[in-house]
């Protein structure tokens, strides 16, 4: 199950780094955009989780727009670590 693999890399990255920083709140985000994703499949009517996810979904874009602009060697490897694509860039 997805849940149980995430669990030990949260352990690691709380021992890593603070909860304020970029790549922490991205990884949160990330679980909950997952966990959002699953129970949407089940319940496809939820327009308040629909919601709820286009709203984490664009707080992760915003965050990952700044981390780009700020730290681009530190933005390719917390993609590599979640396996999500890259953002659109214009």
């Amino acid at each position: 199950m997805v849940k149980n693999s995430f669990i030990s890399v949260i352990s690691q990255k709380e021992k890593e780094e603070s909860p304020g920083s970029v790549e922490f709140q991205v990884f949160c985000f990330t679980n909950k955009i997952r966990k959002l994703t699953s129970h949407l499949e089940l319940h496809k009517k939820d327009y308040l989780s629909q919601r709820g996810l286009r709203k984490i979904l664009g707080k992760r874009q915003r965050l990952l727009a700044y981390l780009l602009k700020k730290n681009r060697v530190r933005y390719k490897e917390l993609i590599g670590q979640l396996n999500i694509r890259e953002i659109k860039t214009r």
